[in-house]
């Protein structure tokens, strides 16, 4: 057997809220009197995540793979993005150890969509949602997520590559 090694990455991402009533989390619309702005369908969950992947394989961020001044890519749902980067740690014989992502916002509520978004961000890569981690925190009204004028997701993914 070939010798194997851990890597790890990180992502964040923020989007900033406008208008709309629902919000794209990890895949998975979620009802909510407001909308996150982006280039692509903002959702923030999916981009933090895809830039784990990118980041543990060494591959750069989504803004390199996927720009936003290519037309192409508005409104592009996120899956995309996540589907993309995980087909790049596939391509070099890797596989997705974990990822956990956090979501800081005062609202939506993530709890009832938790495994749904779970099972949604699984699904994308082809892996076992056991794999997949997904948590929500507020700031307790401090800063620009606490203040409700955005939205913050932070992901680490752990991938195994062979030795290089």
């Amino acid at each position: 057997r070939p010798a194997r090694e851990v890597r790890m990455g990180q992502g964040i991402d923020a989007h900033r809220w406008g208008p709309g009533d629902g919000v794209w989390l990890c895949g998975v619309r979620i009802p909510h009197e407001a909308a996150l702005v982006g280039h692509s369908d903002a959702d923030a969950g999916l981009h933090a995540l895809t830039d784990a992947l990118l980041g543990a394989i060494g591959e750069g961020d989504i803004g390199q793979h996927f720009p936003p001044s290519d037309l192409r890519w508005k409104g592009e749902p996120s899956a995309t993005f996540l589907a993309h980067a995980g087909a790049l740690v596939g391509a070099r014989g890797g596989r997705i150890l974990s990822l956990d992502l956090t979501l800081v916002c005062e609202r939506p509520k993530v709890s009832p969509h938790r495994e749904a978004m779970r099972m949604s961000v699984a699904t994308i890569l082809g892996i076992d949602v056991s794999r997949v981690s997904i948590k929500a925190t507020t700031t307790e009204g401090m800063g620009y997520t606490g203040r409700q004028e955005g939205l913050l997701a932070q992901a680490v993914a752990a991938v195994e590559l062979p030795s290089a």
